[in-house]
């Protein structure tokens, strides 16, 4: 059985699974190790692994395999299941449920696995009987890239990948022509781009795969494009057609297009608090078109359609049928966008957030793969990188503190003739940190930055503001070059902003796992805030 789960699998274009080594799925184990075409990535803890597995899939459009054991551990998958549902990331995820025969028939120490994931995933199993795993896992690895993209779970009994199977391979159930009604739907929005003044884009994940025909349709027809949040490689920021990134503080100029707007087309993305700006965006007189998959319906006010279809192909007959048009552009002009403002860094101790993240995007290639948390950090990755390559950015819509550093793990192994950069906090590091090992195992030559500020910043942030003192917000000091040594990789040690480019070409020149510890301004807690401030303010009130 498991050998025919195996070559399903690798039927299907997935290269890797995903898992912390347990006795729940031995046999399994042994397949993947040394009869499989497909790579067993062991991780040191279950988070990790989880992120790794849908890093992978959001950057190659198909599906990682993520393993998951008996007992409390499976507990920590959720956080990166999570994250494949709410990123549109495409996972299959299999979970070792009890033996199909008890023997004491006492469950009383067990639990089902599956009423964990259900909220979480868009398909869900058990196989019954041991024949049935091909064919589910089939079905599984059709769903995941069937409409909205997103996670799958099949639990499997532990003694099933030791029965035998005399079956036919299964084959991947193939979604239906949509020919006709592609052509329909993109005759009407055509229409309403026609008649608009100021249409604009918001373009989220499931863009991605589309990039170069949603460039295209934007030079056609005078569209401006704004990135959702945490999208930020769905279209190039330096296009003429770019509008900005709808992310979390950022300046109000960003805002002059979509508030000037008549049409918004939101195209693979969901209208998230982020991206809606706290759900100001769309305007109630605003005419909203949502493309794309799996969509679910909105509640605002306002002419609303909504067209379910595959994105890449709705475009390419957008593109057929709509008149060309050249307007004035309503978008900012390149010259506002926020990566080309430089920070103010006057006054910083040690070293500010953005001249890292500015000398980071100065020294690497063009199409450097970029990894954050939901840090504090993050935020200044999002204002200073100038995204411009497809498939560059990979980030949590959610809050996921620990993503970086094992989704750059999995980047570099998908990917392993990129440069691939983790821009990660020391809390975030301290999280999941320990994957450094796993790349240093598998010889994965990924690049680590940690701005190590002593904070957990944004709960910082939001006690400065509320209660005008922090709370259990500060970080001991961690020799983080040194622990990178000790793990087999490369340490370095910054304080001063003239490091920073030579210790970088450093890095790179090594082709090993590297680590930079970068010693950054506590202070600077944001891009447009000093932590100082905050408590200034607090008092004057």
């Amino acid at each position: 059985m498991a050998r025919m789960a195996v070559r399903v699998l690798s039927d299907a274009g997935v290269q890797r699974a995903y898992t912390v080594p347990a006795d729940s799925f031995l046999d399994l184990l042994d397949v993947l190790q040394f009869e499989s075409p497909l790579t067993l990535v062991n991780a040191r803890q279950e988070t990790a692994a989880a992120f790794m597995a849908e890093a992978e899939g959001k950057l190659r459009e198909i599906p990682a395999v993520l393993l998951g054991a008996r007992g409390a551990g499976v507990v920590h998958l959720l956080s990166g299941v999570r994250n494949a549902a709410q990123d549109e990331s495409p996972l299959v995820v299999l979970l070792a449920d009890r033996p199909s025969v008890n023997l004491t028939g006492d469950d009383a120490d067990d639990f089902d696995p599956l009423e964990l994931f259900r909220p979480f995933v868009k398909w869900s199993a058990r196989a019954e009987v041991a024949a049935e795993v091909p064919g589910l896992l089939a079905e599984a690895l059709g769903e995941v890239q069937r409409g909205r993209r997103g996670p799958a779970v099949l639990a499997v009994p532990d003694d099933f990948w030791i029965a035998p199977y005399g079956g036919p391979v299964p084959q991947i159930p193939v979604q239906p022509d949509r020919t006709g009604a592609l052509l329909r739907s993109a005759d009407e929005v055509a229409g309403l781009v026609a008649d608009a003044r100021y249409p604009v884009v918001i373009a989220g994940a499931g863009v991605r795969a589309a990039r170069d025909e949603l460039v295209a349709v934007a030079e056609q027809l005078g569209l401006s494009v704004y990135n959702a949040f945490r999208r930020q490689d769905a279209f190039p920021e330096n296009h003429a057609r770019y509008a900005g990134h709808l992310g979390l503080g950022i300046p109000a100029r960003q805002l002059d297009a979509l508030d000037r707007a008549d049409l918004v087309l939101a195209i693979g993305t969901r209208l998230d608090e982020v991206t809606t700006q706290n759900f100001r965006y769309p305007l109630p007189g605003q005419t909203l078109v949502v493309i794309g998959t799996g969509l679910t319906p909105t509640r605002r006010r306002g002419l609303t359609f909504r067209i379910e279809c595959e994105i890449g192909p709705f475009l390419r007959e957008l593109s057929a049928v709509a008149i060309p048009r050249t307007r004035r552009s309503s978008a900012a002009n390149a010259a506002t966008h926020t990566f080309m403002t430089p920070p103010d860094t006057r006054d910083s101790a040690y070293v500010h957030p953005a001249e890292v993240v500015r000398a980071v995007r100065k020294t690497v290639p063009e199409d450097t793969i970029v990894t954050s948390d939901s840090s504090k950090f993050a935020g200044f990755v999002h204002r200073y990188w100038c995204f411009t390559a497809p498939h560059t950015q990979l980030g949590p819509a959610d809050r996921g503190t620990g993503y970086a550093v094992p989704a750059a793990v999995a980047a570099k192994l998908t990917e392993p003739k990129r440069c691939v950069v983790a821009m990660t906090g020391d809390g975030g590091l301290l999280s999941t940190g320990q994957e450094l090992e796993t790349a240093v195992r598998y010889r994965a030559a990924v690049i680590i930055v940690v701005s190590q500020n002593g904070l957990y910043g944004e709960l910082a942030m939001h006690q400065a503001r509320a209660h005008g003192r922090l709370s259990g917000v500060a970080l001991e000091h961690v020799d983080f070059a040194a622990w990178a040594r000790s793990l087999g990789a490369v340490g370095y040690t910054i304080e001063s902003p003239e490091q920073l480019e030579p210790t970088l070409a450093r890095a790179l020149r090594h082709q090993r796992p590297s680590l930079l510890d970068v010693r950054t301004d506590p202070d600077v807690i944001d891009p447009d805030v000093r932590l100082s401030a905050l408590f200034r303010a607090d008092r004057s009130t």
